[in-house]
């Protein structure tokens, strides 16, 4: 189903440059300037396939949730740079175009951030595999915690629906009500709905901090899990500001999320070293 919807955005954003091109419609905004841009439409739709499964490995593991958080966040960059396609310009000062070096900055901080995920289930994809399939008896306290976050999931699942339907719709909205002019609010569209998607997933994050507490109260657990939660409040803070800040942010908020999983890992190592 998403799939087929990104097709047909795709096709949808097509006719619309189309539209523009021929100047049945007058817009000077550069989500409509270039066909290139059009692919911006269905990896709209590809993120909302990512927050779907956000959601389905919430339950299953803490730690594959959080790295669903980094490659949404990872293909809202890609995205953004399908969507600055249509207003790159090739000059020769290419550093002295801040259009230019933002993209620059984008494609950039793509591969980092590409990078550092590898990295990220490159630590962690041999144990949490192991963890997700494996059908043991639980503790107690630990089926409470998993029933917890299932119960969270399918809280979400209507909640992220009901926001993404508002945000596209208010989006729209404003789009035509403003005859397609490209002001702030509607410039920056990578804002919408994902500045109140990691907004939410915030006051998740720490509800599962506090819960987890009935689970383990072991140190490093603790620090590991209010890491995420910084990490995750990184990410959020980069939809409050544009330009070299924003790459900044976004990358920094994966790294310290590989840091604080990786130092936990030592953490954990050097206590059965104890024992």
């Amino acid at each position: 189903m998403v799939l087929s919807l990104a097709i047909l955005s795709y096709i949808i954003h097509l006719l619309i440059i189309a539209f523009v091109k021929a100047g049945v419609i007058q817009t000077n905004l550069g989500l409509f300037n270039s066909p290139i841009s059009a692919i911006y439409t269905p990896f709209s739709f590809i993120l909302v396939y990512e927050v779907y499964l956000l959601l389905f490995y919430l339950p299953k593991s803490t730690t594959f949730y959080i790295g669903k958080q980094y490659e949404i966040i990872t293909l809202i960059v890609i995205r953004r740079i399908f969507k600055d396609l249509g207003d790159l310009q090739l000059v020769p000062d290419w550093f002295q175009n801040k259009k230019d070096l933002q993209f620059t900055f984008d494609v950039v901080s793509a591969l980092i951030l590409f990078y550092l995920i590898y990295v990220f289930y490159h630590r962690i994809i041999k144990r949490q595999v192991a963890a997700i399939v494996d059908v043991s008896p639980v503790s107690e306290a630990a089926g409470r915690f998993i029933f917890l976050k299932k119960a969270i999931s399918l809280f979400l699942l209507p909640v992220l629906l009901g926001l993404a339907c508002y945000s596209l719709g208010n989006w729209i909205n404003l789009l035509f009500a403003n005859q397609f002019s490209a002001f702030a609010a509607l410039a920056n569209v990578n804002t919408v709905f994902f500045d109140d998607f990691f907004t939410i997933l915030i006051i998740v994050d720490v509800l599962l901090l506090l819960a987890s507490f009935y689970y383990s109260d072991q140190f490093h657990i603790i620090i590991r899990n209010s890491g995420f939660v910084l990490s995750t409040i990184l990410i959020k803070l980069s939809f409050s500001v544009i330009g070299p800040v924003n790459n900044i942010l976004v990358v920094s908020s994966v790294l310290f999320g590989l840091l604080i999983l990786y130092i936990t890992q030592l953490y954990e190592k050097s206590l059965g070293t104890v024992r």
